[in-house]
């Protein structure tokens, strides 16, 4: 008879896990981080192993906790999870004298794509491994893969939808209430995909990484080979490399530096060492919820280094002020690490730290600092009364589900409008390289900018900036040289970086073309309206002249144009331009310019229309794919639009 107290841990374990699970699937807060499930995990396997008390709803059982929700259908093969491991020799014994390949293991969701005939004809989830849930309705909102392929037998693809850190971090940091900001991309991800709002999911940003072709009707046995031809078939397929046992350890070692050094953007949690030979992989005995020469995920071994509590930081973006750690450097896996996020007040508490204290701190996937661990806490952590930015009083603000934030009153908080400082760096508006949301957000916290003008002004902070984590003196100068490049800026430009309500750029250039730059100044100023303007009407008009009413506006633009220079512009698409008259259409990807963005100016700017759809108005689809079976291409052909690549557009209309 297994130990009493062995089988109640075992209990406790699996109802802890699954609830974590549960949360980690479905895009919910997080309950505990990567390297506690693991820990918990491996402590439950061995308790199973060593008692041999399974219960039926173990995760070292099942591979998924996925929501209720949603249409389930089974999966046509089973899609099974890898057996784990952190030791390389079990890998060098596994792979014996046979090829093997090395990717990544990304940190995303699992979907299964089918295709019959060359179309697309669903996606699943990969659900419990044996059934998913139907989100084929997204098919439009995910990239990475194609909706029609040259090849017409029945195909199967499984692969990781992912969002990157870059995208994470600019979907997060819109988001107002940090009760529902999002732990990590793979949470964004999870509830990305529970979505069911189209546009809603494409503004997401998620990718699909294909990772195994899982059946093609024509003998290919080589894993290699089948990558290769998703490639083909215009998949984006994950980065692989060839191997054997002898070149494992340089082979992981090579491509753990790669996470270590910031290489990666995307979320990886390991790497994935898979046979050449797929049809050697597919024998062999399964178990648990693993075949067991499918292949091996390989973990990293969490470094967990111990250091003394500084202080805590408070940032405020947005309307929530976060706690950062910020303790005495220390060296993991490479790297000083001096600060780490701790999310919340429920963190905080949960993890027990004290005013003083002792932290253990890891680098999760080798990337994020984290505390998972609180040693020798002495008093309580003091909680600020006050915003770090405007200095107006906090509250404490209590969630649905418990998690406690602590928020800034103030309406009216710098921080609160990162959302505008944004825009006003963006490429439509003045075109700052470097000064993205999260290094903005900085500055505001230490006080460096207040309103756009003190952008102009940073230099003057250089010393201070150069010595805070994350810059240097190098950095500054990179920040200083996109600084001053965008002191003379398009009239158009500078409207749409001003953040007037309903003014975006297409709006700017019909008021420049009508009464110039000066005329929008002048109008402004005495309040005449815009009316008169072509396209602007009524609406836009009383935007316009409510947004200069407002003191604060009225003074941050009169603060701007002290420190930049609006350049003087003859009218926009004045007729004379190589596109002069004509309406195009342009979809796919491109090449020739840095994307369509840049393709849509340059026909503007020559005098020409870019429309969202063909028409009987349209005179030139572009599209790279000529031969294409899209609807746009389709609809096109029978209109009679001509049908060009950007090639032959530039060859026609120049660039």
């Amino acid at each position: 008879m297994a130990d009493t107290n062995k089988i109640n841990r075992i209990e406790e374990l699996v109802a802890q896990l699954n609830r974590a699970s549960k949360a980690y699937y479905n895009g919910q807060d997080e309950i505990m981080s990567n390297y506690e499930w693991d820990s918990l995990f491996d402590e439950l396997s061995a308790l199973e192993k060593e008692t041999e008390y399974i219960l039926p709803d173990s995760p070292t059982q099942n591979t998924g906790f996925e929501s209720t929700g949603g249409n389930k259908e089974m999966h046509e093969y089973p899609a099974l999870s890898l057996a784990k491991t952190k030791r390389v020799e079990e890998l060098e014994k596994w792979a014996g004298n046979l090829l093997i390949w090395l990717s990544w293991k990304l940190d995303g969701l699992t979907l299964v794509l089918t295709y019959d005939n060359g179309r697309l004809v669903k996606i699943l989830t990969r659900g419990n491994g044996t059934q998913g849930t139907n989100i084929t309705h997204l098919k439009n909102a995910i990239k990475g893969f194609p909706l029609e392929i040259p090849y017409k037998g029945h195909l199967v693809v499984r692969g990781e939808a992912v969002i990157s850190y870059t995208d994470f971090a600019s979907i997060n940091d819109m988001i107002e209430d940090e009760d529902e900001k999002y732990a990590n991309p793979r949470n964004l991800a999870s509830g990305t995909l529970n979505l069911d709002d189209v546009e809603e999911v494409k503004s997401r940003k998620v990718h699909f990484h294909a990772f195994t072709l899982v059946h093609i009707d024509e003998p290919m046995v080589s894993w290699g080979e089948r990558m290769d031809f998703l490639e083909k078939m215009k998949f984006t397929v994950v980065d692989r490399e060839s191997g054997d046992a002898k070149t494992i350890a340089s082979m992981i070692e090579k491509w753990t530096k790669l996470v270590e050094n910031g290489k990666m953007d995307l979320p990886v949690d390991g790497l994935v060492i898979c046979y050449d030979d797929t049809e050697y992989a597919s024998t062999g005995s399964i178990t648990g919820h693993h075949a067991a020469r499918a292949g091996y995920a390989f973990k990293w071994q969490d470094e967990a280094v111990d250091s003394r509590l500084k202080y805590i930081e408070w940032s405020c973006a947005v309307s929530t002020i976060s706690p950062v750690a910020v303790f005495e450097p220390v060296q993991i896996e490479g790297t000083t690490v001096s600060r780490a996020s701790l999310c919340n007040l429920s963190e905080i508490e949960r993890l027990g730290i004290g005013k003083e204290c002792t932290l253990s701190v890891i680098k999760a996937n080798k990337i994020i600092p984290k505390c998972i661990a609180v040693k020798d806490a002495v008093g309580e952590v003091e909680i600020p009364d006050k915003c770090p930015v405007c200095k107006a009083a906090t509250r404490i603000h209590i969630s649905v589900g418990g998690t406690k934030t602590l928020h800034c009153t103030n309406p009216e908080c710098t921080a609160k409008n990162v959302k505008k400082f944004s825009r006003f760096v963006s490429k439509n508006g003045m075109d700052i390289d470097g000064l993205s949301v999260q290094t903005m957000l900085r500055f505001i916290n230490e006080g460096f900018i207040r309103e756009f003008a003190d952008i102009y002004s940073l230099s003057e902070h250089f010393p201070a900036i150069s010595r805070l984590e994350g810059f240097g003196e190098k950095s500054c100068e990179n920040i200083g040289k996109a600084i001053e490049k965008s002191r003379t800026v398009h009239p158009v430009n500078f409207m749409y970086a001003l953040c007037i309500p309903m003014i975006g750029t297409d709006a700017a250039k019909k008021i420049v073309n009508t009464v110039g730059f000066d005329g929008f100044l002048e109008r402004m100023k005495k309040n005449t309206g815009f009316e008169d303007v072509e396209g602007i009407g009524g609406e836009k008009s009383n935007s316009i002249l409510q947004w200069y009413a407002n003191e604060r506006n009225r003074s941050a633009l009169e603060h701007l144009l002290q420190v930049i220079s609006v350049q003087k512009v003859k009218k926009i698409n004045s007729g004379n331009g190589t596109c002069s008259g004509l309406t195009f259409v342009i979809t796919g990807d491109v090449h020739q310019f840095k994307n369509r963005d840049e393709f849509k100016a340059y026909v503007e700017a020559q005098g020409g229309k870019v429309a969202g759809s063909v028409s009987g108005r349209t005179n030139y689809l572009v599209n790279n794919d000529v031969e294409s079976t899209s609807s746009k291409n389709k609809k096109a052909k029978d209109l009679g639009v001509s049908i060009i690549s950007e090639d032959t557009f530039i060859e026609m209309f120049g660039k």
